[in-house]
């Protein structure tokens, strides 16, 4: 009996690849001010994401309130996207969103394309450290640096952070109760606050530290 042919587009031995499916939707989190209020963004069922509860972000953006009209913000872990999103309902200029996850990268393009803010939204999908190793695509004067808890990378990102930061930056950092206060001296509270098990920063870079002739050696991993 003569053995069936083979499709010669198909190597011997070689099994098509079958793409993983798009994680499912888990929940929303809501846009609380702006333009966009009451906005739905989806909270896609990937590990570590932990959106910014709505209680942190109103006082976050309530001491952003003076500043964040027409700046340009950076969001170094996004997650959902939220909160580059809502700076975006409250007026800021520019929005970078960067997530390493790339199902979470695709769908914040897909939530700015939906909520009509894609001319002023980017994404990027590189890891954090990686990102700020880099020269900086641009500097910003808001930027939230809020990674997930157990990757322990407070310290690291805000020491490579001044490079991408504007005069006048403000920086927000966000950690549980538990872990000590991840700034040094070089990094001025410009606002403090916590719920829960969760402390909360609003930072000013000291422009003075980066004068010092013997800077601080980087955070060791």
């Amino acid at each position: 009996m003569r053995a069936p042919r083979r499709n010669s587009k198909e190597p011997a031995g070689k099994a098509k690849p079958v793409e993983a499916p798009a994680p499912r939707a888990i929940g929303e989190v809501r846009i609380i001010g702006g333009n966009l209020k009451r906005s739905k963004i989806k909270i896609l069922d990937r590990p570590n994401l932990r959106p910014t509860p709505d209680r942190i972000r109103e006082t976050l953006f309530n001491w952003l309130a003076p500043v964040i009209e027409g700046a340009r913000v950076l969001d170094l872990c996004a997650g959902t996207g939220v909160l580059g999103l809502e700076a975006l309902s409250r007026g800021a200029a520019f929005a970078q969103c960067n997530e390493s996850d790339a199902h979470l990268a695709r769908q914040i393009v897909s939530e700015g394309t939906r909520l009509k803010v894609a001319e002023r939204l980017f994404v990027s999908a590189r890891r954090a450290e990686m990102l700020l190793n880099e020269p900086p695509s641009s500097r910003f004067d808001v930027v939230f640096v809020d990674p997930p808890y157990d990757a322990d990378l407070w310290a690291r990102l805000l020491f490579r952070l001044p490079p991408w930061l504007a005069p006048g930056a403000y920086v927000y950092l966000e950690h549980p109760r538990e872990v000590a206060a991840p700034f040094g001296s070089n990094w001025k509270v410009h606002r403090h606050a916590s719920a829960g098990r969760i402390e909360f920063y609003l930072l000013e870079l000291d422009t003075a530290s980066l004068e010092d002739p013997a800077p601080a050696a980087e955070p060791v991993p």
